[in-house]
């Protein structure tokens, strides 16, 4: 399976900053929307990600100044990124390696999506359970 069967499930709609957002605004957009990270848009290339981790970081020696900065200035870049032909077990893989949580999936140089490692895990779930029941009725017509 590749992540392009994970964004047929989810969809393509993609929560973004700019590299010029200050991290407030970022901030209120994680918190509104309720997620963790966000692709850092240059025009239409990812040039970073963006997540509640590079606030914390930033907040940990109590710079509270960091939220008047620009997104440019606290993001991780450059962004890890998948290509929608790439398995999900790859993806899983790269992403337990790299530590991280977000992927920003390109293709041709454009953003096209954001898989989570919760989208992976899900769906890699309920891939094994479709197989283990394809086997229970196996078993039980033999």
């Amino acid at each position: 399976m590749t992540i392009a069967a994970i964004l047929r499930g989810k969809g393509h709609d993609i929560v973004t900053a700019g590299l010029d957002d200050s991290v407030r605004q970022a901030v209120a957009l994680l918190a509104e929307r309720r997620i963790g990270a966000v692709p850092v848009l240059d025009g239409e290339s990812v040039a970073g990600i963006f997540s509640e981790r590079d606030v914390i970081y930033c907040l940990k020696d109590g710079d509270t100044g960091v939220l008047d900065r620009s997104v440019r200035e606290v993001m991780t870049a450059p962004a890890v990124t998948v290509s929608p032909n790439d398995p999900v077990m790859g993806a899983l893989s790269l992403m337990t390696r790299r530590r991280i949580r977000h992927l920003p999936v390109v293709e041709g140089g454009r953003l096209i999506g954001l898989v989570s490692i919760g989208d992976l895990v899900k769906y890699r779930i309920e891939r094994v359970e479709a197989d283990a029941a394809a086997m229970r009725d196996y078993i039980q017509r033999a």
